[in-house]
């Protein structure tokens, strides 16, 4: 974690037009044992990079939680919350557990999350002050698992992605496997993601 530090403290990193100007993804992956210290990392982070030696205002989305705000947002017929709506309904019938889950599935792949999650980030990027804001730091991948994975987020992504304004840094709960990686160390993706491994390659 020190080593990350320094990375993202380094003038040149949080340089966006620096490395890959069509792909903004680094991923960090570490076990998911280590879930919580690495939040508890994640807020140290903020605190240190927003200090007058460096003046970075980092952004962080716990991607899960923001799902939630948006589904929490989100009318559904005459119900203000689908989020409520959809848990009242599974707790109304276990036999409604199937049919929430696709639901869920199908909200977190949808063009408006994906809206919302794009307006949050240039809420933050777009504010005019002394700070920089070369960054967004993204968790909660193993909680929005199985709705959303990170290979299907960072492809769906792309059309939203402004590559050139930030660098999305994902915190991944796992490993690679070869030309994948498994979430939980149990979990296989399948898929190859386009994004590059920080520090711990």
């Amino acid at each position: 974690m020190e080593e990350l530090y320094e990375l993202l403290n380094s003038p040149k990193f949080q340089a966006t037009e620096e490395g890959d100007l069509f792909y903004n993804f680094y991923i960090y992956q570490y076990p998911a044992a280590d879930e919580y210290s690495i939040r508890e990392k994640i807020v140290d982070f903020k605190r240190n990079l927003k200090r007058p030696t460096s003046y970075v205002d980092v952004l962080d989305i716990d991607i899960f939680q923001e799902f939630c705000n948006f589904l929490d947002k989100k009318k559904f017929l005459r119900n203000p919350s689908m989020l409520k709506y959809l848990s009242d309904k599974e707790d109304a019938d276990a036999k409604n557990a199937e049919s929430v889950q696709d639901t869920l599935v199908r909200n977190a792949h949808s063009k408006e999350f994906l809206q919302y999650l794009h307006d949050h980030i240039m809420k933050h990027i777009e504010i005019d002050d002394d700070y920089k804001r070369p960054y967004v730091f993204l968790y909660g991948i193993g909680s929005i698992f199985p709705y959303l994975r990170v290979n299907e987020f960072l492809a769906m992504y792309e059309d939203y992605n402004i590559t050139h304004k930030y660098k999305i840094l994902v915190f991944y709960p796992g490993h690679r496997e070869q030309n994948s990686f498994s979430l939980f160390g149990m979990l296989p993706d399948h898929h190859t993601y386009r994004a590059t491994l920080l520090v711990n390659e």
